[in-house]
């Protein structure tokens, strides 16, 4: 089967998640992560991309990025994923592939489901029970969002800025929007969208975004997705 062609516009958000390979484990010590994040802001850096937020599983890893031109993130992924793969195979004596072959990414639709995939993101080791409470689990963005913490690697979108006037007010507003219980059709289209390599939003941004690449995404059928898709 040809595979999905990634779609990626200079300004507009891309929800980006790898897996290990065989969804088997990619983390395996607390400096794993350590190295993996301070790589990630420093290939960020380097692409002019910014980073909104992420979750670093056990087994895989979810971002929110926006890039300054068309082929920031591909190039900040392909650095990342390399730099990444030499640090574990030569600190933990492994060798051969660590990731599941290409990234899939989702363009989001600012408007209405950029706040929703920070959520869906944050969220991730709530739906994996690995913790009860988001700011318990100390590998994912949520605590500079909602809590305050300081890190230059994180660039609030202007979703999250609209959230309130002063920085103290968008993060108490973003803890009542997590807190909120889940639009479960937001949810399963952020999850269809990301599998499919599809647009993360309303009918209206699809069509923009046909409009601006020219062309047609996916089947051509438009609204709710029909087939549940797996979850991410």
């Amino acid at each position: 089967m040809p595979r999905i062609a990634r779609l990626a516009l200079p300004g507009v958000p891309l929800h980006v998640v790898q897996r290990g390979n065989n969804r088997q484990v990619c983390f395996f010590q607390p400096a794993d992560y350590k190295f993996y994040l301070e790589s990630v802001f420093a290939c960020a850096t380097r692409y002019q991309v910014a980073i909104h937020a992420y979750v670093l599983m056990t087994n895989h890893v979810h971002l929110l990025l926006t890039p300054k031109d068309k082929w920031g993130v591909s190039s900040m992924m392909q650095l990342l994923g390399a730099t990444y793969v030499r640090h574990i195979n030569s600190t933990h004596r492994r060798s051969g592939t660590l990731w599941e072959g290409r990234y899939k990414s989702s363009l989001v639709d600012s408007e209405r489901y950029c706040l929703a995939c920070y959520r869906y993101i944050e969220l991730n080791p709530i739906r994996a029970a690995m913790c009860k409470l988001p700011e318990d689990y100390r590998w994912s963005s949520y605590g500079v969002n909602a809590m305050g913490d300081t890190n230059p690697g994180i660039q609030p979108h202007a979703a999250w800025k609209a959230l309130a006037a002063t920085n103290m007010d968008r993060y108490e507003k973003y803890r009542l929007l997590v807190e909120e219980a889940g639009d479960s059709e937001k949810l399963e289209r952020i999850r269809y969208c990301l599998q499919k390599g599809l647009p993360t939003g309303s009918d209206r941004f699809k069509s923009e975004i046909e409009d601006v690449l020219e062309r047609r995404i996916g089947n051509g059928r438009r609204g709710r997705p029909t087939t549940k898709g797996k979850g991410l």
